[in-house]
């Protein structure tokens, strides 16, 4: 008796619903054999080659990511192209490939929960609702602190990444109700206004939508933090790890056992960063 990529599908798809994906979003199984056994889970959050590599050389028979591998249209599998590359290792080494994306955002326990935890967030909530579907989380700190303070905090639980932590607002500012959306999330700023929010912990934040934040907010809050794309969403992985593995394991008496692993690789495709400058200290001068 063994467990087979049908069963955590099954075992996937109760915990991070198709159907609660956005509308533009590419979730679901991509690879593999529905009958073919499962006896080792790789999560990582991007389905790189490298990670494809990492899975074959653990033995795993499936790869659980965040993101998709083929959100857009592709028109060749040749290993000439990256995509076509991992597709073909995915295929001749027998490994599945499963994707969790924003079905895992708005999932409860999901990517944000992660995130507001990381935050240290009570009074939790969802940020906003889109398409029917809670997106971000917004919540309380235990006690208001400087807007340094929170993000040293928040630096310390998060995976070390070369781009560190972005800030836009005044070091000293007193934060405590902090609004959170793992990965990218500068399309959110009304809904960040109106939860009232001191600042927010996102990814991706782009010069034009934060400038224009910024000058509405006039030097106040919300304040903006931008923790980066792999960081923000990678601490979803271990709690989605041991909630596939219970669930797999609660399958009934005598239910195989399945490994998970958690990709080591840090996909942030940064490497490292040039002369980035303290924070502003009295006065806007650093």
């Amino acid at each position: 008796m063994h467990t087979t990529l049908a069963d955590v599908v099954r075992v996937l798809e109760d915990l991070y619903p198709p159907l609660t994906a956005q509308s533009w979003d590419q979730v679901g199984l991509v690879s593999g054999d529905l009958a073919q056994p499962v006896r080792r889970i790789h999560f990582a959050v991007d389905p790189t080659l490298a990670v494809i590599e990492e899975a074959r050389a653990l033995g795993a028979d499936l790869v659980v990511t965040h993101h998709p591998l083929l959100l857009r249209g592709i028109h060749s599998v040749a290993t000439s192209g990256a995509k076509g590359a991992t597709i073909t290792s995915l295929v001749v080494n027998d490994i599945a490939l499963y994707v969790a994306h924003t079905n895992a955002d708005v999932a409860s326990p999901g990517v944000n929960d992660a995130l507001a935890e990381a935050c240290g967030l009570t009074d939790v909530e969802p940020l906003a609702v889109v398409e029917g579907q809670p997106l971000g989380r917004v919540g309380q700190l235990t006690e208001p602190m400087t807007l340094a303070e929170f993000t040293a905090s928040l630096y310390a639980a998060l995976p070390p990444s070369p781009g560190g932590l972005r800030v836009a607002g005044p070091a000293d500012a007193r934060v405590q109700r902090v609004a959170v959306m793992g990965g990218a999330g500068d399309d959110m700023f009304d809904h960040v206004r109106a939860s009232g929010a001191d600042v927010y912990v996102t990814a991706d934040l782009r010069h034009h939508p934060v400038l224009e934040a910024r000058e509405q907010a006039r030097g106040g809050p919300p304040y903006l933090v931008d923790a980066g794309h792999w960081a923000t969403e990678s601490l979803w992985l271990a709690g989605a790890a041991e909630r596939v593995r219970t669930a797999v394991a609660d399958g009934g008496e005598g239910a195989p056992k399945v490994e998970t692993h958690i990709s080591t690789l840090r996909t942030d495709p940064w490497d490292f960063v040039v002369g980035a400058e303290p924070p502003a200290g009295p006065g806007g001068t650093s």
